[in-house]
């Protein structure tokens, strides 16, 4: 395929613990066999965009009649998103953040699920998503008007701080506490997975059975695309991470599946020259030093793709392909890209994923990998 700037419906472009406690309002507690039956699926999607959470969100319903599916799940994400937030005083994170070295906060049974998830992932991962990154993430700010490069000295004691071994969750209470003085949570690395979730579930259980929903790359293709193919698949692109949004490298089928991705491109700092990415390190609080320019993750949970495309940064392209082989029976699967423009792709994507001729990468060879 020559076209790498795709506009039209149903082909989708992506920078790109399993969660059973649902989202506390009433409509996402709803069970499979009370669910309304979906109505018709049309060409033409029911379709917002709005930009929130930093970044563009961009939400299309293909079923007859389910607008209110769209505003509705926009109420959902604005109200979770104000609650999860670690840069608007009030939040609840930013309470448990405050009462660090102190005492633990008791929060909602909408965010308790994320912090669930997000130790999850920081045990999982060995620590290379650490859920407790929020000490540097703050020093840092990249992605702020107020971003800069912090002296060594800084970083040095700021690190010490990350720690998710001292984040105790209290589950029959709710609450969470940081057992030591100035640490602090910051869940951007998971958040808009799990958000991602919560509106399909939303969907789900307002009768919508297809859909985009897009949280500024995090995408999941929901029920069969309204093109008609034989599959039902959609063709979702896999983003040049060098690139503007909507510029892919290759394809690669999917139905009722998340693809998220993390690349050093998307948010940065430049100073003196030097490009600082917004991915941290927890081990050494600075931007990760390895060959990957981007990692999109396949998953049936966003969730699990937005853990996971962190996770894997820290562990580099060898350890990182390791890490994400060892999860193909949960149907878990992941494309890397290089800083020399090389593409590899884990073994159970290998059938399915199309790198186009033109994009300008290469695969990498097998031998990179050993």
């Amino acid at each position: 395929m020559k076209l790498r700037k795709w506009i039209q419906v149903g082909l989708v472009l992506a920078l790109m613990v399993p969660l059973t406690t649902a989202c506390g309002s009433q409509s996402t507690k709803k069970t499979t066999s009370s669910r309304p039956k979906p109505t018709k699926v049309i060409q033409t999607p029911y379709e917002n965009t709005e930009f929130m959470m930093g970044t563009v969100v961009t939400l299309r319903v293909y079923n007859k009649g389910k607008q209110s599916a769209v505003d509705g799940a926009f109420k959902l994400l604005k109200k979770e998103a104000k609650e999860v937030t670690t840069n608007a005083s009030g939040s609840e994170i930013d309470k448990v953040n405050a009462a660090a070295g102190k005492h633990p906060v008791v929060v909602s049974k909408d965010v308790y699920p994320i912090l669930k998830a997000a130790y999850y992932y920081s045990k999982n991962s060995d620590e290379s998503f650490d859920m407790a990154i929020g000490s540097i993430t703050q020093l840092w700010r990249i992605g702020f008007s107020d971003a800069r490069v912090p002296k060594q000295s800084e970083i040095d004691r700021e690190v010490k701080l990350v720690d998710y071994t001292k984040v105790k969750l209290n589950d029959k209470k709710r609450s969470v506490y940081l057992e030591e003085k100035g640490m602090k949570l910051d869940l951007g690395g998971i958040a808009k997975g799990y958000m991602t979730d919560q509106v399909h579930k939303y969907f789900l259980n307002h009768g919508v059975s297809t859909a985009i929903i897009d949280l500024g790359g995090n995408i999941f293709v929901m029920g069969d695309s309204p093109k008609g193919t034989k599959s039902g698949d959609w063709t979702v692109g896999i983003q040049d991470p060098k690139e503007s949004r909507g510029t892919a490298i290759g394809s690669i089928p999917a139905k009722n599946m998340s693809i998220v991705t993390s690349g050093i491109y998307e948010r940065y700092l430049k100073k003196n020259g030097k490009i600082y990415s917004h991915l941290m390190d927890p081990k050494t609080g600075a931007p990760y030093q390895n060959n990957l320019m981007g990692v999109s993750i396949i998953s049936k949970k966003s969730t699990d793709g937005d853990g996971l495309s962190t996770a894997t940064f820290d562990k580099g392209l060898k350890d990182g392909m390791k890490y994400i082989n060892a999860k193909a029976d949960q149907g878990i699967g992941a494309i890397f890209i290089t800083k020399d423009r090389k593409v590899y792709v884990s073994n159970n994507l290998k059938k399915k994923f199309s790198l186009f001729s033109d994009s300008g990468y290469k695969y990498g060879s097998a031998s990179d990998l050993k």
